[in-house]
Order: structure tokens, then sequence, then C-alpha cells
């Protein structure tokens, strides 16, 4: 368990009392704790905590799951602070509000043997008051959602979360003690109590316009780029080194040859990447972003092409990736992999980010985390101020999506067994009703050559058949001669698309609006189709 990770999440939960989003909140603590019990301000900071905990571990699952608008999470989440105030403003409200949420408060205190108004009923009020903050508790609950959502296991998430629900709660629950001290002595605030309500009601709606309307707020779960003053290095390694060189480089794009040397003294971003691979396709729009934005102050990103399929080696193929992606940084075109052992590398993509010094201080591998690098970025850059977001790019969330699936004898997984079976002419066919065939599998008929890396269609009518899960199926495919080879696309028995393959590259098959099971045929017009890999997305 990571508990420099999780005494890093318990000091932003407190940090969080300079956030604007924390106004709102306080006058709802503040009033209920000085009604009830004296055990109620505990029960109400509880609630909070546990409501907010669990909110957290399963918004982003649920906003991924049903494909919800992040701006929409967050615009409800006002909307209900705002009718939070005008209830405080109104006596006939706030009496209803009363009526309507007593009843469960009772519950609670009958469960618990309390008395009226003690820690349970205050544990109903913390846990609504968690639900309806959660959503814009602003750039540092973006930051402690990208720590929960490395974790390695689901119990140091947890404790992740709720190390930082606690330090929120800490300092609301010491102003909840102090003001409950202080309002219980003063005859005053017994006096004007309507007055005081409808002054907590007037501050709630200002601060909700004001985050609305005024306050730069990042979404809930919009952890895409960063916000506010870079201060520090965030996940930086322990012990930086100094970078690899190039080496081996067979061509170099939009720039004459670079070296580390001669690179000292800039800010330098590595990317590992090959232009078929959806997750690197993924990620070259932030990459992009932050060429266009920081290359004048002193970033240099070089995109180092390692190639996974033979084609890939095409200097043109690449070429013309980068034309179909924007891109205009150096990038380097490691065909034997030289560069890619310099830096013990595994993974596409893969970020190694460059200190002025030449030292190797952060490094991601995968899709993710880009607010964590455009900080890093920003910081040894030495720049102040808000980053301006990008939209984010919609990643793999369910674990239930196709995993990639190479067709090549040499990484060949899920192909139905039984499919090897060949006609007295050597050619593939399907034995059973295609029913039979299992999630995730695919099968062959036809005329195929099946080789290391992809298999080639003999003949006009050879097809491939695919049982999957997900949103959208991509599949790399090319062709044997470079004459055009026109394919049948059928979902679902529906009817059939033409797509017309000539460039070696990725192909996007199928485009639903949802995650879910299908059932893809692919049938090629006449010789000479080759098909390496299918990707999956949600």
């Amino acid at each position: 368990m990571d508990f420099l990770q999780i005494g890093l999440a318990f000091l932003e939960g407190i940090a969080l009392i300079a956030s604007p989003c924390i106004l709102p909140v306080l006058p709802l603590i503040l009033s209920a704790s000085v009604n009830g019990g004296r055990s109620r301000p505990y029960g109400i900071i509880s609630g909070f905590v546990v409501s907010f905990s669990a909110f957290v571990l399963l918004s982003r699952q649920l906003v991924n799951a049903f494909h919800i608008d992040l701006d929409i999470v967050k615009n409800v989440s006002l909307v209900l602070l705002f009718l939070f105030g005008l209830v405080l403003l109104s006596k006939t409200l706030s009496e209803k509000f009363s009526a309507a949420t007593q009843g469960a408060a009772n519950f609670g205190n009958k469960v618990a043997g309390s008395g009226e108004g003690g820690f349970f009923s205050g544990m109903v009020i913390g846990a609504l008051i968690g639900l309806v903050w959660t959503p814009c508790a602003g750039p540092i609950l973006a930051a402690v959602l990208v720590q929960v959502i490395l974790q390695k296991n689901d119990v140091t998430a947890l404790v992740t979360i709720a190390a930082f629900a606690i330090g929120a709660g800490v300092p609301m629950l010491v102003i909840a003690l102090v003001g409950r001290k202080v309002m219980g002595k003063l005859g005053f605030f017994t006096a004007h109590a309507e007055t005081i309500r409808k002054v907590f009601g007037v501050i709630i709606i200002l601060t909700v316009l004001y985050i609305a309307f005024g306050a730069k707020i990042v979404p809930m779960a919009d952890v895409g780029a960063a916000e506010g003053d870079a201060t520090s290095l965030q996940k930086g390694l322990e012990k930086p080194y100094p970078a690899p060189e190039f080496s081996g480089i067979n061509a170099w794009l939009n720039s004459k040859p670079l070296t580390m040397k001669g690179l000292k003294g800039k800010v330098v971003l590595v990317d590992f990447w090959t232009y078929s691979c959806i997750n690197c396709v993924r990620t070259l729009p932030y990459i992009t972003d932050w060429d266009n934005k920081y290359r004048d102050k002193g970033l240099v990103i070089v995109g180092v092409h390692a190639p996974e399929f033979e084609f890939e080696k095409n200097e043109d193929n690449v070429k013309t990736a980068l034309t179909a992606h924007g891109i205009k940084y150096p990038v380097a075109m490691d065909n034997e992999l030289a560069t890619w052992q310099n830096f013990n590398n595994q993974y596409w993509p893969a970020h190694y980010l460059i200190n002025q010094s030449g030292d190797v201080v952060y490094t991601h591998f995968g899709e993710g985390d880009y607010g964590v690098t455009e900080n890093n970025i920003r910081y040894l850059l030495g720049i102040k101020g808000a980053a301006q977001a990008v939209k984010p790019v919609a990643q793999n969330s369910d674990a239930e999506i196709t995993p990639e699936t190479y067709l090549g004898y040499a990484r060949a997984k899920n192909y139905y067994g039984a499919s090897v079976i060949k006609d007295k002419e050597g050619k593939y066919f399907y034995p059973y009703s295609l029913s039979s065939l299992p999630g995730n599998n695919w099968i062959l008929q036809g005329g195929w050559k099946v080789e290391g890396q992809k298999i080639t269609s003999g003949e006009a009518g050879s097809s491939l058949l695919l049982k999957f899960h997900a949103r959208k199926v991509f599949l790399v495919m090319g062709t044997a001669g470079g004459n055009a080879v026109d394919v049948d696309v059928t979902l679902n028995s529906d009817e059939a698309r033409k797509i017309t393959v000539v460039a070696h590259t990725l192909y996007e098959l199928v485009d639903q609006q949802q995650a879910k099971d299908g059932v893809l045929e692919i049938k090629a017009e006449s010789p000479g189709l080759e098909a390496y890999a299918f990707t999956f997305g949600d």
C-alpha cells in the first residue's frame, strides 16, 4: 500500500478549504450543526465522508458506462446547490424541506437508539451534502482522482479516497464545532435565526453563480489537462537518470537529426508510438496541443516511431500519418528499435519527460494522466497561470471490452480451434452454426494464407468472422500488391457496407451508440487483402 500517496491525498483534502466550492457547503454544515444533539456535527462529517468516498469511486465508472457529458454532471450539482439556497431563503420551503427529510432522520435515530437530532440524523444531512458537493470540488479533486484510478487494487483506492475525504472533512468539522459553540452562547443568533438562515441562503446562491459564471473549475472527471500554477513535479521519478541517446534512427521527419546532448537546456518529451496503434492515436490530440502551446516556450517533442508491423517501417506511410494527425514536431523512425532498446521501453505509447539538464524525471505508459503530464511540462518550463483544457478523448473503461486481437500466427489469440478444419481444396470453412462461436473469438472461411504478422485473402469471397463486445471496432489492414481491395463489412447480419482498402493503416469498421455484443463479418471481394490485428473502443 502506497502510504505516501495516501498521506498526499489527506493533505489535498485539507487544501480544499481554499476552494471556491467549499463556500456553499460551510453554511449548510454550520446551520445543520447548530440544531440537535452534541453528536450531530460528527454525524454530519461522517455522512459527508462516506457518501463522498462512495460517489467518487462509482462516478467515473457510471460516467464512462453511460457516456454522460461531464458538464451535465457539474451543472446538475450547481442546480441542486442553488435550490438549497432557495430553500434557506424561504421559511415555507425550509419547513417543507425539514418535514420531507425528518422521516429519514427519525429512522436513523430509531435504528441507532439515539435522541432526535443526533448522530444518525446528522449522517443523513452529511450524506446529502457530500453527494451534491462532490462534482464541483475542483482541480484538487481531479488530482486525487488520478491517484485513485492508478491504484493497483480496490482496497488501496478506497483508502486513498477515504484519506482525501477525511482531509476535506477535518476543517469542516472544526468550523462546525466552533460555530456551534459561538452561536450557542450568543443570544443574537437564536433571536435572529431566520435572518441568519436567509443570509446563508444568499451566500450559497452567490457562490453558485460565481462558480457557474466566474470561477474556473475543472469538472470532477475531466483530468485531461492541468489547471492552475504548476508548483511541483507530480509523480516524478524517485531517481531521475540521464536520458538515453537517439541511435539507429533510419530517418528524421519534420527535423534535422537531433541528439540528447544538443537538446540540453530544453524540456524534452519523448513519445514512443506507431501510427496503426489505436492507443497511440488517442494520445495524439494532447501531444500536438502541447507542441502548439509550448514549443516557443522551450518544449521539444520528439516522436520516436517504433513499428510493430513491417509496413510501419515504410517512410511514406509514416509521412501520410503525420499529415493526417497534424504532427509538426520531429519524428524519428526507429525501425530497428535501437532507441526503443536504449530506453528499455516496452510500451506503445510511452512518454519520457526530460528536464533542461538532460535527465528523465517523469514517465507515463499507455493512455491517460494527461493533466499530470501537462502540469510537469509547465513546471519544468516555469510557466505560471492556468492551462487551457483539451476536450478529453474517449478511452477504454469497460472491463468487458474485447481485448486486442492479433491474426498472424506469431501472436494470434482467441482463434476458434474448430475453424482450422479445411475442405479437400485446403480452404477454411465454418463447421458449425455461427451462434456457437464463443465471445471474443474469430474464425475464417475460404482461401487464406496465414503468416507470422498477418493473414492474406487468396481468393474472392474469403471471409473472417468475429464475435466481440465493444462500441467501436478497428482493424489494421492493407493490400499485398498495392492494388485496392473492396471489402464488405456486415454487422449482425444487417446489410453490408463497402470499404476500400489501399493503404496499410487502421480502419474503423464499427461505431455503435454504446458497447454491446456483436457479430462482425469481413469479406474480401478479391485476393490480396491483408489483415493484421483488431483493436476495440467504448
